[in-house]
């Protein structure tokens, strides 16, 4: 198990991140444990797998897949990371603010909101081949990276491939990014400061994004339970991607 936090005051860019190990159990889920011994569970993580129809019997993927099954007697590792850019941006954006200066007010935001992306893809190329180092070296052009020909993924919650907010929740309390570096969740998820970035590493060789697209109740119905919810709050959390009836 890995864990460090970097802040770096000349860019205000700070970071916390950190590795577990972990298994895959009930198909969807992702167990993480407190050491390699796998005795004692540190916490759970809920995916969605697609419910479409896909040609040539591609299966439908779950985040899940990517972490060896706890039958397989392996112990896999997973990563987590929160990174944000915001903190005095957001401080100097409010001083253009009060001088009436909303153009330089926006422009800071937006700047930080890119320096937040940059920082996160630039730990995670560190994270691959320094941190965790599951890659010795690599040598991809600007256009190869952009394309993300490299060997692993950082999916975050909230997006295609993880469209459940609340799995930010548990994201937060594992690397306790409050107290760490400052970065906080709000009631609906949304992370302050703004220009923040967070999610998950998968190292397998065949981890790729994808959307989860449109699923149905029975699936809604799993998750709640999995993750000890109600119907009714999940079904808010998910609704732009629960089929309608």
């Amino acid at each position: 198990m890995l864990k460090r936090i970097v802040d770096e005051q000349l860019l205000e860019a700070r970071a916390v991140f950190q590795f577990w190990p972990a298994n895959q159990i009930n198909d969807d889920d992702i167990v993480i444990y407190k050491d390699h011994a796998r005795g004692e569970e540190l916490a759970r993580l809920h995916h969605i797998r697609q419910q479409t129809h896909k040609p040539n019997k591609k299966p439908n993927l779950s985040l899940a897949d990517f972490i060896a099954p706890h039958e397989s007697n392996k112990t896999d590792y997973i990563g987590g990371f929160v990174v944000s850019t915001g903190i005095n941006a957001e401080k100097l954006a409010k001083e253009f603010e009060t001088k009436g200066d909303d153009y330089n007010s926006i422009l800071i935001k937006a700047l930080a909101d890119r320096l937040a992306e940059a920082f996160a893809e630039h730990l995670h190329q560190r994270v691959r081949t320094e941190f965790w180092g599951y890659v010795e070296a690599e040598t991809f052009s600007n256009e190869e990276l952009i394309k993300e020909r490299y060997q692993g993924i950082r999916p975050a919650p909230g997006y295609p491939a993880c469209p459940d907010h609340t799995e930010k929740a548990t994201l937060f309390s594992l690397l306790d990014a409050e107290a760490s570096i400052g970065v906080s969740l709000t009631e609906h998820y949304a992370m302050t400061p703004a220009a923040s970035v967070s999610g998950f590493y998968f190292s397998h060789p065949e981890a790729e994004y994808f959307g989860t697209g449109k699923i149905s109740d029975d699936q809604l119905q799993s998750l709640a339970k999995r993750k000890n919810k109600s119907i009714e709050e999940m079904s808010r959390w998910l609704q732009p991607i629960l089929e309608q009836s």
